[in-house]
């Protein structure tokens, strides 16, 4: 049971707090910066391990391509 726990979809706030970023942030980087993201309905889904390669291989490098 603790494994599903473990591996739940996390909302764009659950991630924003892991991330230690704003929300607003979040909703940046699955438009500019191609996170990876998953539409639930309305809503915006992640998995942990796939935004940790995301991060790893660079996806969240401030590169000046967000603007405010």
């Amino acid at each position: 049971m603790s494994k599903i726990i473990e591996n739940r979809w996390l909302s764009v706030d659950e991630i924003a707090a892991y991330l230690g970023v704003k929300r607003d942030t979040i909703y940046k980087w699955i438009e500019r910066k191609s996170m990876p993201a998953h539409k639930v309905g309305r809503l915006w889904k992640f998995k942990i391990d796939e935004v940790d390669r995301w991060v790893r291989q660079g996806g969240a490098n401030d590169q000046r391509s967000i603007r405010k």
